[in-house]
């Protein structure tokens, strides 16, 4: 009886080859814009299926086994073909059609993407939208997404970062709690007053203040509050409005609050101070129509006019 083979996983694949080509997972990873314990997980699940070893390992490098160099000649050749198939097809493709899959950070999705989603939808007809609201880091490889917005500039050089807007924060407390405890006059008062701060999923720490200070200089605080929101900064604001205290944020996802009079801004004199929100795609995929559409589509509603 045949084996039943589990279906291939292109991704872990695209992996193999550029290990074996590069003698390193962790060149391979920086090529992929994955990390190196990826490209070990996926070529582990691809010994695991076939049956054999593909590298032999060392601390310094990995050699192709020859069952290795077997299956590395035969997959790129594979890949080679897909690859030859893809840039035929969007040669032809002039117009945006397919599936297109989106990771956005929670705030980003709510208030800046989300009401732009009609009229894209509207303006590409042929285009699928797969939208992942998550504030956790991906993997372009092994989660299959097309494009990411993030905020601030990515570390990962494999990645190209197109920004979208520099977002100008403040901090905000409803007028009831303003009416309870008089806002503070200085940075100093700040640890005096009942503080929300939010948890950076990246580092399990609280997100830091930023202000300008009497001086004009940029000033970056880490506050200590027993008042903590973890994934969802809209529950910091709703906490906010509640009127649980001080809450730094950005101007555009607390316009709406504050135009309805359930905040207030305090501490403008130490404001001016802004975070920049980039788009990601990997800069070795090849960019399809639908992701250099929504991609121009973006920087137009970021830059009007």
């Amino acid at each position: 009886m045949a084996h039943a083979f589990e279906p291939v996983q292109l991704g872990s694949i695209e992996l193999f080859c550029k290990a074996a080509e590069l003698g390193s997972f962790t060149s391979a990873a920086e090529a992929l814009g994955v990390t190196p314990a990826s490209v070990s997980r996926s070529i582990k699940r691809l010994e695991t299926r076939l049956g054999v070893r593909l590298f032999n390992r060392t601390t310094r490098n990995v050699r192709l086994t020859p069952d290795g160099e077997l299956y590395q000649e035969q997959c790129q050749q594979a890949l080679d073909q897909i690859a030859e198939a893809e840039r035929a097809i969007t040669g032809q493709q002039r117009y945006p059609k397919g599936l297109l899959r989106i990771s956005v950070g929670t705030v980003y999705a709510h208030h800046r993407l989300v009401p732009l989603l009609p009229g894209f939808m509207e303006a590409y007809p042929d285009v699928e939208v797969e939208l992942n609201v998550s504030n956790r880091n991906i993997d372009f490889v092994e989660d299959g997404y097309d494009l990411a917005i993030r905020l601030g500039e990515p570390r990962d050089s494999s990645l190209i970062a197109r920004k979208l807007e520099d977002a100008s924060v403040g901090v905000f407390c409803s007028p009831a709690y303003a009416k309870r405890r008089p806002p503070p006059q200085s940075l100093a008062a700040l640890q005096q007053h009942d503080l929300i701060q939010f948890i950076a999923p990246s580092s399990g720490r609280p997100f830091p203040w930023i202000f300008r200070d009497e001086g004009g200089e940029s000033r970056d605080l880490s506050l200590s509050s027993r008042q903590r929101v973890l994934e969802d900064v809209l529950a910091g604001l709703g906490w906010a409005v509640a009127g649980g205290g001080l809450f730094q944020i950005y101007h555009f996802v607390a316009a709406d609050a504050l135009a309805q009079g359930r905040l207030i801004e305090v501490m403008q004199p130490f404001g001016g101070r802004s975070r920049p929100f980039y788009v990601l795609y990997p800069q070795n995929r090849h960019l399809s129509a639908r992701v250099r559409a929504f991609v121009d589509y973006l920087l137009a509603a970021a830059r009007p006019g």
